[in-house]
C-alpha cells in the first residue's frame, strides 16, 4: 500500500505510520521464486540508484540456459523437445518456426531470479522505520484536498495526496476505486511451495526445471525449480520449488491457505511418492516448516477493465491484474506498474491531477496482454477454464 504525504511529497513502498501507508500481515509466500524479465530488470535499474541497483543485482540468482528443461516425473527422462511448445501461444510457435528464438534469459544469457522475500527486503531498505504490520486497509475516503485510508479497526490515516493500492487479489482499494469492475477468478488449480537444501538438487544440476506427472488419476501435477550452479556446494543454502496441480488434486485442510508447515509438506510428499529417485530428495529432505499452499487465480482473461478514473487513487500489481503462474509474468508486470507510476510522479514533481489517468491508460495495454498470455498458458498447462460463471475471489 503506497501513500504520498501532502507535506513531504514522498512516495514509498511501505511504512509504519498511519500518516503515510501501511501493510497487511506478513505473507507466507516469501520463499516463492520469481523470474525477472528483461523489462523488469530494465525498470528496476532505471529507478534505483546505482548503488542500490548493484546490491539488488548481486542478490539475484543467475542460472545458465535459455529456457526450461522438461523432465518426466516418473521416468526422470528429458522430454524438453516434446514439451517445447506446451502452453505457448501460436505467435511464439510461429516465431520459432521461422528461425526466431524465444527464451527465458534476462541478461548476459542468464535466467535471473530472486525470492519474493529477498526482493521485498531490498525494496524496504530505508523505509524500515515506517513499516507497521497487521493493518488491513478496508477502503478509503476522499477529502476536500486529498484522501485518507480507512483501516479494518475503524481508524483512518492522515490526509495524503495520493493512495496506491498494492495489496493483492483481496484489495479493498481495487474493489472501491473500480466499483467492482476489477474481478479475480478462482481457477480451482492449487499449488504448494517448498524449500530444501541445495544438496537435494545434485542429481538435477544447474538449470530451470519443469517436472510433469501426467499419470495421476485425478489430474496432472507439475513442479518448477531453478537450480543455480554457484550455490550447489553450500548445503546451508536452500533452493525453492513450486508445485502446481490441476483443479481437484491439491486440497488444503478446510481450504485454509494460511496453513503452513507439515500439512502442506505431507501433501507434497504424497503426490510425489512414485517420482524418480533423482527427484525424491526435493521432498524427502524438504524444510517442512517452510511449506505453504497457494491458490491459483486470474483476472478477467480479456484484460484489465475500464473504470471511471479517480485522480487520487489507483492500484498496481495483483490488485489490478492477477495472473496465473504460467509464464511467470505477474511479478514482472507489477514492477512495470510501479516503474511507470513512479516515473510519472517524478516527472510531475509530485502529485498532479491526471497522473493516475495516464498511468491506468498505459497500464491497461501491457497488463491486458500479460493477463491474456498468462491465462492462455494456464489453460494449456493446468487445464483451467474461466467464464462469467466461474467462482470469484471474494473481497
Amino acid at each position: 500500500m503506497a501513500w504520498q504525504r501532502r507535506d513531504q511529497r514522498r512516495t514509498c513502498a511501505v511504512t509504519a505510520r498511519k500518516d503515510v501507508f501501511e501493510l497487511p500481515t506478513q505473507a507466507n509466500n516469501a520463499n516463492i521464486g520469481l523470474r525477472l524479465s528483461r523489462e523488469c530488470l530494465d525498470a528496476l535499474e532505471a529507478n534505483l540508484t546505482p548503488t542500490r541497483w548493484q546490491k539488488f543485482w548481486d542478490t539475484c540468482g543467475k542460472t545458465a540456459g535459455a529456457g526450461f528443461a522438461a523432465l518426466d516425473a516418473i521416468t526422470g527422462e528429458d522430454v524438453t523437445e516434446a514439451r517445447k511448445y506446451e502452453g505457448a501461444a501460436a505467435p511464439r510457435r510461429d516465431d520459432e518456426a521461422k528461425g526466431g528464438k524465444m527464451d527465458l534469459s534476462s541478461r548476459d544469457g542468464k535466467i535471473v531470479g530472486i525470492a519474493r522475500g529477498e526482493m521485498r527486503e531490498q525494496f524496504m531498505v530505508g523505509c524500515e522505520d515506517f513499516i507497521r504490520w497487521s493493518h488491513h486497509v478496508a477502503g478509503y475516503e476522499l477529502t476536500d484536498s486529498g484522501v485518507r485510508a480507512i483501516f479494518a479497526d475503524g481508524s483512518k490515516s492522515e490526509e495524503g495526496e495520493m493512495l496506491v493500492g498494492g495489496e493483492g487479489i483481496y484489495s479493498k482499494v481495487a474493489k472501491q476505486v473500480s466499483n467492482g469492475k476489477i474481478v479475480t477468478y478462482d481457477t480451482g488449480a492449487r499449488g504448494i511451495h517448498g524449500k530444501v537444501s541445495t544438496s537435494a538438487f545434485k542429481e538435477l544440476g544447474e538449470g530451470v526445471w519443469r517436472v510433469t506427472d501426467e499419470r495421476k488419476k485425478d489430474g496432472k501435477v507439475f513442479l518448477i525449480t531453478n537450480v543455480r550452479a554457484n550455490d550447489m556446494d553450500d548445503p546451508t543454502v536452500e533452493f525453492g520449488w513450486t508445485m502446481g496441480a490441476q483443479p481437484g488434486v491439491i486440497h488444503p485442510p478446510n481450504e485454509d491457505y494460511a496453513i503452513i508447515g507439515k500439512p502442506a509438506a505431507d501433501i507434497a510428499k504424497s503426490l510425489t511418492k512414485d517420482w524418480h529417485p533423482k527427484l525424491k530428495p526435493l521432498f524427502d529432505n524438504m524444510n517442512e516448516a517452510e511449506a505453504a499452499f497457494s491458490k491459483i487465480t486470474c483476472s478477467t482473461p480479456t484484460g484489465v477493465p475500464d473504470w471511471p478514473n479517480q485522480p487520487r487513487v489507483t492500484v498496481i500489481g495483483d490488485a489490478a491484474h492477477s495472473m496465473t503462474p504460467a509464464g511467470g509474468i505477474g511479478a514482472n508486470t507489477a514492477v512495470r506498474d510501479a516503474a511507470l507510476l513512479g516515473r510519472l510522479l517524478v516527472e510531475a514533481g509530485g502529485y498532479r491531477e491526471g497522473i493516475t489517468e495516464t498511468y491506468e491508460r498505459e497500464m491497461r495495454v501491457y497488463a491486458s496482454e500479460a493477463v491474456r498470455s498468462s491465462y492462455a498458458g494456464a489453460k494449456m498447462q493446468f487445464g483451467v477454464h474461466i467464464d462469467e460463471n466461474s467462482p470469484r475471489v471474494h473481497v
